[in-house]
Formats: C-alpha cells, structure tokens, sequence
C-alpha cells in the first residue's frame, strides 16, 4: 500500500513539475524575475534552457523506470541552479 501512495505522490509531483517546465515557454515572462539574478546574461535562453530541463524531470518523475534517474537529474539541476545563482551574486 506504501508503494501505491508513493507512485501517486510522485505522480502528482512529476505532473507539477513538467507543468511549470512547460509554463516557461506559454509565459517566460512569469519567470524573468527570478532567472535573472541567477542568469543576469541571455535570461531569456536560461528560461527555456530551464523550462526544457524542469519538463524532462516531470516527465522523468511519471514512470517508475525513469524515476530513479529524474531523482538524480533532480540534484544535479537544483545544484546547477544554486551554483548560478551564488557565482552571480
């Protein structure tokens, strides 16, 4: 039964996550203000370049084979974001 309500929960979260991925190119200007301190150069690129990676994670997150592998993508995306945002403070 934990197993069911894990696969739901990840489920909705992966759902979650590729809606606002793809959210970043219905309305990129929604997220202009806080791409641009951590990509203050070409933001609008850095937008889509994020809408593309937070939209394979959700879609990562939706199958049990690739949730593994989205988890990871996961830290490694979240580590490239503060990496960004600290170097260009």
């Amino acid at each position: 039964m934990a197993e069911g309500k894990n696969s739901k929960l990840a489920t909705l979260v992966g759902l979650g996550v590729a809606g606002a991925g793809i959210s970043h190119f219905v309305k990129p200007q929604l997220f202009e203000s806080i791409t641009k301190p951590a990509f203050p150069r070409d933001t609008q690129k850095h937008i889509y370049t994020n809408g593309s990676i937070e939209t394979a994670i959700g879609l990562g997150l939706l199958l049990p084979k690739t949730r593994k592998l989205a988890a990871v993508g996961t830290v490694g995306y979240l580590a490239y974001l503060a990496g960004n945002a600290v170097r260009n403070r």
